[in-house]
């Protein structure tokens, strides 16, 4: 587990300390004024990064020294998971005086950093992030916060403060779990490049590992860039059946390439899932309005929103070990054969 946080957050003699400077010099550079040499200027500069330190924009005379938002940062607005993870920390806000403010980070690590800095300046009551992941200057930022940090979506790792997901490992190894048990073999797996993407990252990871365990390997595997659609889904489901027409299982990163890859399929005529089965991630509504439902595992997205808001709301004490781990649902649709069958 991470050290405890500290019980206040870092002031300006806690960089000049650091940085060897009067607190005037470490206010000039931090406010770009005055006449300060570029070595003092990176010296003050390098001890407020390293130490976490972000400026408090409040007005001087606001007692609290808080204001009643919640930073909200999420990697991105256009995947359809996050609005439903908003709509369950809007609705567990409601009965407060809080708001949640919402800043994106496109899934880049350097944007985390900027967007956490302009958003911690304000002094919110309370942060809520995605992911379990990142930079050294973001987890000190966090660290001395002094305000109830929440990360959300992924329990597979250690804390800052407390983390409310799912185990994603856990959602890989149940998913391969199924597809085994329901008698399939020659299975190939589409999902996203993107580095930064970790927790589709850690689903392969448990998935793997549980098919090695019964002995199988992954067949073959497409990979994407950037952002999920339809599209993408038809297009690499033909391109890896091209590749290796025997498969028998595609497992895809999330629902939407998912649903891409069953409507090309179904037009293509083949057998689901009595020689084809398909299974995505994170049981979106758009599986609704399939001609067929697509097997795929319930993320607990609304669930997890209001939990990480109930706790920076104070409606219930952060857990003693720092985690809530929601447990992740396999929803089998009609893509995947039945156990045995």
């Amino acid at each position: 587990m991470s050290p405890k946080r500290p019980p206040r957050p870092l002031t300006l003699r806690d960089v000049s300390e650091a940085a060897g400077v009067s607190e005037m010099t470490v206010s000039r550079v931090l406010r770009n004024r005055g006449d300060v040499s570029a070595a003092t200027r990176e010296k003050v500069l390098t001890a407020a990064r390293t130490l976490g330190y972000v400026p408090n924009k409040i007005a001087g005379g606001l007692a609290s020294q808080r204001v009643n938002l919640v930073a909200v940062i999420i990697p991105s607005l256009s995947n359809m998971v996050f609005p439903e993870v908003l709509g369950g920390i809007s609705a567990e806000l409601d009965d407060t005086d809080l708001q949640p403010v919402v800043g994106v980070t496109n899934y880049s690590p350097s944007r985390e950093d900027q967007v956490l800095y302009d958003m911690l300046s304000w002094r919110p009551t309370g942060v809520i992030l995605a992911g379990l992941e990142h930079s050294k200057a973001a987890r000190a930022m966090l660290d001395n916060a002094a305000i109830p940090v929440v990360e959300i979506m992924d329990v597979d790792g250690d804390p800052i403060d407390t983390a409310v997901g799912i185990s994603h490992r856990r959602a890989g190894r149940d998913m391969a779990e199924e597809i085994l048990a329901a008698g399939y073999r020659r299975i190939g797996f589409i999902g996203t490049h993107m580095p930064e993407d970790h927790r589709a990252r850690k689903r392969l990871a448990g998935f793997e590992e549980r098919l090695a365990e019964a002995g199988v390997s992954l067949a073959a595997r497409e990979y994407y860039q950037g952002g999920s659609s339809l599209q993408k889904g038809r297009e690499l489901t033909q391109r890896i059946l091209a590749r290796e027409p025997d498969l028998d299982f595609l497992y895809y990163s999330n629902d939407m390439i998912g649903a891409g890859g069953l409507l090309w399929s179904m037009e293509q005529g083949y057998d689901i899932p009595g020689k084809l089965g398909l299974a995505g991630f994170n049981g979106v509504e758009l599986l609704d309005g399939l001609p067929m439902r697509l097997a795929t595992t319930d993320a607990r997205r609304v669930d997890i929103g209001k939990r990480a808001a109930r706790i920076v709301a104070g409606k219930e004490p952060a857990p003693e070990d720092g985690t809530i781990a929601l447990t992740p649902t396999f929803l089998p649709g009609d893509t995947i054969r039945q156990r045995g069958k």
